[in-house]
């Protein structure tokens, strides 16, 4: 049996084909439209599917693999998961959210952790040692921080979000860069500390490599977390009707 998973975010789309627990094919596509994904989705073999977006349905996915004979199995508040949600408000919790907190707790369960998915928006999220998704902060992504200086005053400009980013900054540009790129950091920093001795923090998400390499702490990187999540709730759902 071979799942695809696909996690459809605002910038990326990441298309994971699994064999049990293990990944055996990754694709990322950048800024994809409905036709590039469904080419993308259509070039690969699989059984089922799970699909997680926070950036609006596929259009034509669900014709697609019906002609294939293949279920589609959709995120929403109401799909049958592993794990308990306490949030007060599912119906408004981003189904990527739930995605990673269940990725993380299938890799490390036993543990309370902190999950960091640092992309567009930045995403931080606790899970208690029983896989229960507890709550988490919702912040700017290092590029719409920039974005939203140079928009809200007059005098500072557009900054592009790579580059250099010295501890401080020796120019605006660089001032701004890293005003943004450590805020971030500091703000991992600061809900890691506040686990208990054996909690974990997980990044995932675009930045997460350039964060972790500024971390004064170990962090693991886990880039298919949401992906992972995804094909756990499938093969939990395997045995009821989707």
């Amino acid at each position: 049996m071979i799942n695809l998973t696909i996690d459809r975010g605002n910038t990326t789309a990441k298309l994971v084909l699994w064999e049990g627990t293990e990944p055996i094919s990754t694709s990322t596509i950048f800024n994809a439209d409905n036709a590039t994904l469904l080419r993308a989705i259509g070039e690969l073999s699989f059984d089922r599917a799970a699909l997680c977006s926070v950036a609006g349905s596929i259009d034509g996915l669900d014709d697609l693999l019906a002609d294939r004979g293949i279920s589609l199995l959709s995120l929403t508040a109401s799909t049958p998961i592993p794990t308990g949600n306490l949030y007060a408000t599912p119906d408004t919790l981003g189904v990527d959210r739930i995605a990673a907190a269940i990725g993380a707790h299938t890799l490390y369960p036993g543990h309370e952790l902190l999950v960091a998915d640092i992309g567009t928006c930045v995403t931080y999220d606790r899970i208690d040692a029983n896989g229960n998704f507890i709550g988490g902060n919702i912040a700017p992504g290092i590029g719409m921080r920039l974005r939203a200086m140079h928009t809200f005053t007059k005098a500072l400009p557009q900054v592009a979000s790579v580059g250099d980013t010295p501890i401080r900054g020796i120019s605006t540009d660089t001032a701004m860069r890293s005003g943004a790129f450590f805020g971030v950091v500091a703000e991992v920093t600061y809900y890691n500390s506040l686990l208990g001795a054996d909690g974990m923090t997980l990044l995932t998400g675009g930045w997460s490599e350039r964060v972790a390499a500024a971390l004064n702490f170990d962090a693991k990187l886990c880039p298919l977390l949401v992906n992972r999540g995804l094909n756990r709730i499938l093969q939990y759902n395997e045995t009821k009707p989707l």
